[in-house]
């Protein structure tokens, strides 16, 4: 939007943009060492104690030598897009001018292939820095149908990989998310409605039903991310793209009867007259 080498100022540009000045000339402040080296462990432990809130992770680092306030584990939690998998204060209060939608999954016997995907996102550490994996699972079968790897949170990135699940797989019944600003944002939304799948959101903090996406970003981050320290987030897309390859194709699970994701899925499509 704003051109540095134009021979307009900048200034002028700002202002027939109605922007602030200020907020051109910002450059964010890079995360530092000593943050990132905090992120990766509350990474570990959240992956560990799913329920920990920034108290409790507080009082687990200081017993690991680090120096560090609640304030301070919460403001990072919230740039991981971390949080405690417990009741929360407030849960019923919506992000403003984002819809809630209900959730429609309670007592729902989930066992066929498209009847309810699952959208999620995780904080994935590297050697200098972070990105976000967002994933969509199929839920009966646990094939990841789609993800992709960005630098920031934004709802553009969660439509993205929902249309290329549609493109690739159809449509399923119900969307499942929870209630992060990128899943509640229109840009997401509409693209899921406009597809004619139901959407359901978990509340804030709860594990219920986005559980299967959270043994998937267990399975991931114990079996291959911290055993790297991507140093470009194009290593970390081949790599992880790897692993998901491999985690569909040739990855036997116990609960789908050592069927593969992949196997699973294909095997459970409903019929044409199921469909109807």
């Amino acid at each position: 939007m704003i051109d540095r080498d134009h021979q307009l100022p900048i200034t002028r540009q700002a202002e027939l943009l109605g922007m602030s000045r200020s907020s051109v000339y910002y450059l964010p402040r890079p995360v530092s060492q000593a943050d990132l080296v905090l992120m990766r462990c509350i990474d570990g432990l959240h992956l560990e104690h799913p329920f920990m809130g920034a108290r409790m992770l507080r009082r687990m680092l200081v017993r690991q030598g680090f120096k560090v306030g609640r304030r301070h584990i919460s403001t990072l939690m919230q740039r991981m897009g971390v949080e405690a998998l417990c009741p929360q204060p407030g849960t019923s209060k919506a992000h403003p001018g984002h819809k809630i939608y209900p959730y429609l999954l309670r007592r729902l016997a989930i066992s066929q292939s498209n009847q309810v995907w699952a959208l999620d996102t995780t904080y994935i550490p590297m050697a200098r820095g972070f990105v976000y994996l967002t994933a969509v699972v199929d839920v009966a079968s646990r094939k990841v149908l789609a993800h992709k790897l960005a630098i920031t949170l934004e709802a553009c990135h969660a439509r993205e990989i929902i249309e290329q699940a549609f493109m690739r797989y159809g449509t399923p019944d119900i969307v499942n998310t929870d209630q992060g600003s990128q899943f509640t944002a229109e840009e997401f939304t509409n693209a899921v409605l406009a597809k004619g799948c139901k959407l359901s959101m978990d509340g804030r903090g709860a594990w219920r039903d986005n559980v299967f996406v959270e043994r998937f970003w267990r399975s991931v981050k114990y079996e291959r991310v911290y055993l790297r320290a991507y140093d470009s987030v194009s290593a970390a897309r081949s790599d992880i793209a790897n692993y998901i390859d491999g985690f569909n194709t040739k990855r036997p699970h116990s609960s789908l009867e050592d069927a593969t994701p992949d196997e699973f899925y294909y095997a459970h499509l409903p019929t044409m007259k199921e469909a109807a």
